[in-house]
């Protein structure tokens, strides 16, 4: 690459954020045959956490008993290196006889872009109305219940330099989103990156599905636990962190009109342009300790 400096450009070599196509199949129904349900740009790593993540925000499967296997394609016809952009999520045999009965697929069948997942789907409005907590009974009214989780605000203006510290990627590229999950105890859980927003919050609710699986004590819903991204909140991450059962998402940049008006029917805590000295909380500022 070339980089200017001082009026000056010199030829030096440069690292780049990894992006490369993501195919995601079904098996397990009762066509006994593979489904294609979507194709995401995404950087490679923790596929098999980007597919379970994705498959409980689309409402696919419910919880880890309904995923009986993830694994790459083996398919002859591919070679090599594009078996490794192509996985298949086989669903438990009680999770595909139910999924086939409902015939609740419907495939993206075009590739969806890293900075939009939403693209693709029939209507915004189809995605709010099935997402919503009481199923079109009118506006959310009812505050967090009495007992339900808070979030110490000062802790919660720690996040974002946390998550940060723990971005080797962007640190070595400047070119990749971050999301990380703090657990109920408030350490950060786990973080993980990719070139798309929407990918990076799969990878970390896929991750936290594959430890309820493994009974290491995380459990579904992630009541009490907090989410925290690089970038702006879109409508889809607060539909992830629903699905998942997450009650506070935050960011370093601005919510979308969606997104806010999601979270505050959803009873999730959104807070945005956190930094050391001050947030904007858009949602339920209820759940938020100050002193």
């Amino acid at each position: 690459m070339f980089e200017e400096r001082e009026g000056r450009f010199a030829r030096r070599p440069d690292l780049l954020a990894i992006e490369e196509p993501l195919e995601l199949r079904i098996a397990g129904l009762p066509s006994d045959r593979p489904r294609v349900l979507t194709v995401t740009m995404r950087t490679p790593g923790h596929d098999f956490e980007l597919a379970a993540g994705w498959l409980l925000a689309e409402g696919i499967v419910a919880g880890p008993g309904e995923i009986r296997s993830v694994r790459y394609c083996q398919d002859p016809v591919l070679d090599a290196e594009q078996r490794y952009n192509v996985v298949t999520v086989e669903l438990s045999p009680a999770a595909g006889a139910a999924l086939g009965r409902r015939g609740a697929i419907t495939p993206r069948l075009t590739a969806t872009s890293s900075s939009c997942g939403v693209c693709g789907s029939s209507s915004i409005a189809s995605i709010l109305e099935r997402s919503r907590p009481d199923r079109g009974a009118g506006r959310h009214e009812a505050l967090p219940a009495p007992g339900s989780a808070r979030f110490a605000y000062r802790e919660v203006l720690t996040w974002p330099e946390r998550l940060r510290d723990a971005q080797a990627g962007f640190s070595a590229t400047g070119g990749l989103h971050a999301a990380g999950l703090v657990g109920r105890s408030g350490r950060l859980l786990v973080v993980r990156e990719d070139v798309g927003r929407h990918n990076a919050v799969d990878k970390v609710v896929g991750w936290a599905l594959q430890q309820a699986d493994r009974q290491q004590g995380l459990g579904l819903p992630l009541s009490g636990c907090g989410l925290v991204v690089s970038g702006r909140t879109s409508f889809e991450i607060v539909q992830k962190a629903m699905a998942a059962g997450i009650d506070i998402v935050a960011s370093v940049s601005a919510a979308s009109s969606l997104a806010a008006r999601l979270a505050d029917e959803a009873g999730i805590t959104l807070v945005g342009f956190l930094r050391a000295g001050g947030a904007v909380v858009y949602a339920h500022p209820e759940r938020l300790v100050l002193e």
